[in-house]
């Protein structure tokens, strides 16, 4: 057997005894030995050649594939791009960038970053990397991600051509720490009224928030919006910190348990910015894991209202093992509790992993997504609330105490097609390469844009003829005027985000969006 696979077996079988005072056999009837067996005559007898590493590793995702579906096995690429969003932060140039016609567009530069320290603007085309040509060489996102990419102090040579000047600009930027957000905005979205949302929960989501609820308070804020819509989760502590913030000292927040896991209590240390003011989190059917966990501590300690749909109903604990040559395991130890007792996680069968990943699709069929009576709950499954006692259920997800059907007539499928083939972001793209300064003159403050500003009928119709040429049109008139509004709502979005930043993005799609306009008017009751 290959070294590096012995040492790992051995380092993650010490793990479990240390942790768990599993007793092993190590005779030559343990599994053990005949996975050992099985491995070196495959590698030493087999027909044609094999790939001793591929070797163990399918047989590594053969053994997670019999268990829960969030029992998973990543190669070192893949832990580093799973970590990198949730540890805040990665070294580069700081620039976000989209891809139009195999040309790399600075969309925005990050604030306080080396690109922008150096000079580059959004709407500047960087075109080569090192005196290599990146642009017009159908080279792949990853691979011009790599490029601009690297180690903290590190130097890069960028090849840049700005709209307006005919010379190529030259810039040597230095690499650094760029910070990656895990809060999506931050704004006052009514008088009294402050929303956060946050995309996922990372190592800096706690600090964060903090900083977001100081800033909203400084400015008057009464009750707090919380959007955890499609998020997806993370870290349990940042969960923790974060609903911290919001319940009194000794306040359980979470609780773990497992076959082999004692019970461990998280609880609120105190000392939180929000304690006293109105929450109202908003969840829809991708809320999970650690999102699930601040949105269950929040309803069980009747804290706050919870609006939307039913969340996603991961309530399995993790723990990363990690290998020598820097890939993963992430097996399953426990499941999360609400407060109340509740068990986050929804019911699955071992193996069936394609089943529970279809689970919102069969939501959507079964009617649950646009009717609350189409949830039904055991009462064995019923909880009640620590203060008002009111009836909560457990069994897979949290259910809101404000339901929010979905309009499916909204997203038409034609809409769908026309993002899903990227015309939208590409003409989007375009529209404000083309009129960044004009559009700046026009309208120097987001409130002027926000109030005035339509998106003018040539940026529909372009969407539309390109969408033609790729053979995508409404099946109706009926569908084409049912796709304009949210169409032009999104482009306006878009148009926002990219002059100013995510906040003004969500300030235009949240005036249209059902379950944050729920939440504003119980606000307003």
């Amino acid at each position: 057997m290959n070294k590096h696979i012995l040492y790992a077996a051995i380092a993650w079988l010490l793990t479990i005894t240390a942790t768990a005072q599993v007793r092993i056999k190590t005779g030559n009837d343990s599994p053990l030995r005949k996975l050992q067996i099985a491995e070196l005559a495959v590698n030493g007898l087999y027909v044609d050649s094999v790939d001793e590493n591929k070797l163990v590793e399918d047989a590594i995702r053969g053994m997670l594939e019999k268990l829960d579906p969030h029992s998973t096995y990543s190669t070192p690429k893949e832990v580093k791009d799973m970590n990198e969003p949730l540890q805040g932060n990665f070294e580069g140039i700081g620039v976000q960038f989209n891809m139009v016609e195999d040309t790399l567009l600075v969309i925005q530069t990050v604030s306080g970053g080396p690109s922008e320290k150096m000079g580059i603007l959004a709407g500047d085309r960087i075109v080569t990397v090192n005196d290599t040509a990146i642009a017009g060489v159908k080279m792949s996102k990853e691979e011009i991600m790599k490029r601009l990419r690297g180690p903290k102090g590190t130097k890069v040579l960028l090849g840049i051509v700005r709209p307006g000047i005919s010379d190529r600009l030259t810039f040597t930027i230095t690499r650094d720490k760029i910070p990656v957000n895990s809060i999506d905005a931050t704004y006052m979205i009514r008088p009294g009224v402050g929303y956060i949302r946050i995309g996922n929960f990372g190592m800096t989501t706690p600090h964060e928030f903090n900083n977001s609820l100081k800033l909203l308070l400084s400015q008057g804020m009464q009750t707090l919006v919380l959007d955890l819509q499609e998020n997806g989760g993370g870290y349990l502590q940042a969960a923790v910190e974060v609903a911290n913030e919001l319940l009194n000292s000794g306040s359980l927040i979470v609780y773990t348990e497992g076959r082999r896991v004692d019970r461990t209590d998280y609880t609120a240390r105190g000392g939180g910015l929000f304690k006293e003011g109105k929450v109202i989190v908003l969840v829809d059917s991708y809320t999970a894991s650690a999102a699930e966990i601040v949105s269950g501590a929040v309803q069980d300690h009747d804290r706050g209202i919870i609006v939307g749909r039913r969340t996603f109903g991961k309530g399995l604990v993790q723990r990363p093992i990690d290998l020598p040559d820097g890939s993963m395991i992430r097996l399953t130890i426990a499941h999360y509790y609400t407060p109340s007792g509740r068990c986050i996680q929804k019911p699955y069968e071992k193996g069936k992993k394609l089943d529970y990943a279809m689970d919102v699709n069969n939501r959507l069929k079964s009617g649950e997504l646009m009717s609350a009576d189409s949830v039904h709950f055991s009462d064995s499954l019923k909880y009640y609330t620590l203060r008002e006692h009111r009836v909560v259920y457990g069994g897979g997800g949290i259910m809101p105490d404000e339901f929010v059907p979905l309009d499916t007539t909204k997203y038409t499928r034609f809409h769908r097609e026309l993002a899903a083939k990227s015309i939208l972001i590409n003409q989007n793209l375009r529209y404000v390469d083309g009129h960044r300064k004009e559009l700046h003159k026009q309208y120097p403050t987001f409130a002027e844009f926000q109030e005035k500003y339509t998106v003018p009928k040539k940026v529909i119709d372009n969407i539309l003829s390109e969408g033609k040429k790729q053979k995508i049109t409404p099946k109706d008139d009926a569908e084409l005027q049912r796709t304009l509004p949210y169409l032009q709502q999104q482009l306006k979005a878009l148009i926002a985000r990219d002059l100013w930043s995510m906040n003004e993005y969500f300030a235009v799609m949240n005036e249209q969006s059902d379950i944050v306009q729920r939440a504003l008017q119980l606000i307003e009751k």
